[in-house]
């Protein structure tokens, strides 16, 4: 068994213009006599899972999905020789004949290894094709890095084109497939394995998960 999740912790990264994270002493042991910690981050902190309602309109919120749906039999989608900000082409997109059997495609990028740093805002991203064939396909997403969609750059404006900033979210989303973000150690996992990356009870729009690998020995 594999964590792939990022600690939850003060002043951690957050998609920008998200909530900062900050985690202090509510009571010590010293004064209280028993220790609390007081939580401020928003819904989409660290690891964590999106759903539909956070970029449609009439979307569904967590809570109207069974715990089942957040195991997923994953087989990993090997992106690490994409470059910076580099589109993640349909064609790497899990074939049904390959992996007949896997309902979330894991898109490994690498670029958990930038965390904390403003280089992880330019991670390889999912382009519309290829998150349009998962949602065909209903494959959940899960990714390591901030979103499968472009993430605005420390600096200034990224242009986009004609391209809808939140593609792939509408993509995904709309089409009531859940997006896993934010994943890390994908490079510690077999091919094939068992995501198992269940929030916390928000409901709403996204919540912070515990994900983690279970092996598998098709890998």
């Amino acid at each position: 068994m594999q964590d792939l999740t990022h600690a939850i912790e003060s002043g951690m990264p957050v998609y920008p213009g998200d909530p900062a994270v900050s985690v202090d002493a509510a009571n010590t042991f010293a004064t209280d006599g028993c220790r609390v910690s007081e939580l401020t981050c928003g819904s989409h902190a660290g690891t964590h899972v999106d759903a539909p309602s956070h970029t449609e309109e009439d979307g569904d919120t967590l809570d109207t999905y069974p715990v089942s749906a957040f195991v997923r039999d994953a087989v990993v989608v090997d992106c690490t020789d994409l470059d910076a900000r580099e589109p993640i082409p349909a064609d790497r997109v899990p074939d049904p004949e390959t992996a007949p059997d896997a309902d979330c495609a894991v898109f490994r990028t690498g670029w958990d290894r930038h965390w904390g740093r403003d280089r992880y805002r330019d991670h390889p991203y999912l382009s519309v094709a290829a998150a349009d064939r998962c949602a065909a396909r209903g494959l959940a997403v899960a990714i390591d890095a901030f979103s499968p969609d472009p993430t605005p750059p420390a600096e200034g404006e990224m242009a986009l084109g004609d391209r809808d900033p939140f593609g792939a979210h509408h993509a995904l989303l709309g089409a009531g497939v859940l997006v896993f973000e934010n994943l890390t150690n994908l490079g510690s996992v077999p091919e094939r394995f068992e995501l198992r990356a269940q929030p916390i009870a928000l409901g709403g729009d996204g919540a912070p998960v515990r994900a983690v690998a279970v092996g598998d020995d098709r890998a």
